[in-house]
C-alpha cells in the first residue's frame, strides 16, 4: 500500500497543507502581539499629557463658604440653606446627678420624663467640649490676691505703730493682732491656689463640657404661603423663641437651667465646632480684637484730609475773631461808660436847664432865668477849679522832672 504513489501523493499535499497552515497561525499571532506592543508603546506616551489636562481643566478654587453647613447668624438664628431652615439653641447647665439623693434623683427623672412628653418637634442634643484657658482667671486672681498682699503689709506697720506708740490697750492689740493674722492667713491661701492652679493646667488640659439642645424651624411647616424672607424671619423667630422657653420652663423642673444663645454666642459656638484644634491659641476674643474680620484697611483721600483741615482751620479762625470782636466791643462800651461818666455834669447841668426853661410859665420868667444863670455860673467855677487843679499838679510834675535832671547833672 505504501509503494501506491496516489497514496504517497495524497500524504505530502495533506503535509504540505498543515504546514502552511501552521505558519499562517504564527504569523499571525507574531502581528498580532507585535501591534499589542506598538499600541502599549503609544498609549504610554499618551497618558501623562492626558493627566496633565485632566487636572488643568478639573483644577479651582472653590469658596469657603460652600463647605459650611450655615449661611449666616443673625438675631439669635443659624440660617441655613438660602433661609430653607433656622436653628436656634439653648445651653443646658449640667447638675450633679451622682451626689443627689434617691428622692432627688426620682424628681429630675419624672421631670426629665416630663420633658420629653411635651416635645411636640424634632430637637438635637449637642455635647461640646472645650479646653478651659486659665490665663485670664489666673490673672484675675493674681491682681485680687495683689491687693491683700499690700493690704497685708500695711496692716503690719500699723500693728507696729500701735506697739511701739504704747497708747493701745491690751484689747485693742489684741484685736488688730487678729485682724492681721487672719489678712496673712488669706493671703497665703490665695498663694496656694494660684500656685495649685498652675501646676494642674500645666500638666494637663483642663476640660469643660457644655450641653446644647438644637431647636430647627422649616418654613415649610407654614405651608401655602405668600410670605416674603424678612416676613419668614420674623414668623420663625417667634416659633423658635416659643419652642425655646417652652423647653427651657420644662427642664426647669429638673433643676436643669437653660438659656437661649445669643447671635454672638452662637458665633462663638460655630467658632470651637470648626476650629477644635486652634480655639485656645486663636479665640474667638482674640480674632477680634486683632482684627481678623477686616480683609484690607485704605488711608483717607488726599482731598478729603485737605478739606477736612481747611475746615478746622477756618473754625479755629473764626472763634479767634469772634471772641477779638467781642473783646473790642465790650472795650468800646467801656469808653462811652467812661465818657459819659467824666461828662455827668454837664449832662446834668444842661437837663437841669432845659427843665427850667420848658417850665418857665410856671416858675416865671424872671426866676427861671435868674436859676439858668447860676446853674451857668456853677459851671464856670467848676471848670476854673479843674483847671487850677490840673495846673497844680502839672507844676508839680514839672518840678519833679527838674530835680531828677538836676540830680542826675
Amino acid at each position: 500500500m505504501l509503494n501506491n504513489p496516489e497514496i504517497l501523493v495524497s500524504f505530502f499535499t495533506i503535509a504540505i497543507i498543515a504546514i502552511l497552515i501552521l505558519m499562517a497561525i504564527l504569523a499571525i499571532v507574531y502581528f498580532a502581539s507585535k501591534r499589542k506592543k506598538t499600541k502599549v508603546k503609544e498609549e504610554n506616551n499618551v497618558i501623562p499629557e492626558d493627566k496633565n489636562t485632566q487636572k488643568s481643566k478639573t483644577f479651582g478654587v472653590e469658596s469657603v463658604m460652600d463647605f459650611m453647613e450655615f449661611d449666616k447668624v443673625e438675631d439669635n438664628m443659624i440660617v441655613q440653606k438660602n433661609g430653607t431652615k433656622y436653628i436656634m439653641v439653648v445651653e443646658c447647665q449640667g447638675i450633679n446627678y451622682d451626689l443627689m439623693s434617691e428622692v432627688e434623683k426620682n424628681a429630675v427623672e419624672e421631670g426629665f420624663i416630663q420633658f420629653l412628653n411635651t416635645i411636640r418637634h424634632p430637637i438635637q442634643i449637642y455635647v461640646q467640649t472645650r479646653t478651659i484657658n486659665l490665663e485670664g482667671s489666673l490673672q484675675t486672681y493674681k491682681d485680687r490676691v495683689k491687693e491683700i498682699e499690700d493690704n497685708l503689709l500695711r496692716q503690719e506697720m500699723r500693728y507696729k505703730e500701735m506697739q511701739s506708740s504704747g497708747n493701745y490697750t491690751k484689747e485693742q492689740l489684741d484685736r488688730a493682732y487678729y485682724e492681721l493674722t487672719k489678712q496673712k492667713n488669706l493671703t497665703e491661701y490665695g498663694k496656694d491656689i494660684i500656685y495649685s492652679t498652675e501646676k494642674m493646667s500645666s500638666n494637663k488640659n483642663v476640660l469643660n463640657q457644655k450641653y446644647y439642645i438644637v431647636v430647627p424651624y422649616y418654613p415649610e411647616e407654614l405651608g401655602q404661603n405668600d410670605f416674603d424672607k424678612e416676613e419668614i424671619k420674623n414668623l420663625a423667630f417667634s416659633e423658635l423663641y416659643t419652642r425655646c422657653q417652652s423647653i427651657i420652663r420644662t427642664l426647669a423642673a429638673c433643676d436643669v437651667n437653660g438659656k437661649i444663645l445669643t447671635s454672638n454666642e452662637l458665633i462663638d459656638l460655630l467658632y470651637v465646632a470648626y476650629n477644635r484644634d486652634e480655639q485656645e491659641v486663636f479665640g474667638l476674643n482674640k480674632a477680634l480684637r486683632a482684627g481678623y474680620d477686616e480683609l484690607y484697611s485704605t488711608a483717607p483721600d488726599v482731598l478729603d484730609k485737605k478739606m477736612r483741615e481747611l475746615d478746622r482751620q477756618i473754625e479755629e479762625k473764626a472763634f479767634n475773631k469772634a471772641n477779638t470782636k467781642v473783646l473790642e466791643a465790650q472795650s468800646a462800651k467801656e469808653r462811652a461808660l467812661r465818657r459819659k461818666e467824666e461828662s455827668m455834669e454837664d449832662l446834668i447841668d444842661q437837663m437841669a436847664a432845659l427843665i427850667i426853661e420848658q417850665n418857665r410859665n410856671l416858675v416865671g420868667n424872671d426866676i427861671a432865668q435868674e436859676a439858668i444863670e447860676n446853674i451857668k455860673e456853677e459851671k464856670a467855677q467848676k471848670k476854673l477849679k479843674k483847671k487850677e487843679e490840673g495846673g497844680t499838679k502839672e507844676n508839680v510834675k514839672e518840678k519833679t522832672k527838674r530835680r531828677k535832671t538836676t540830680k542826675t547833672a
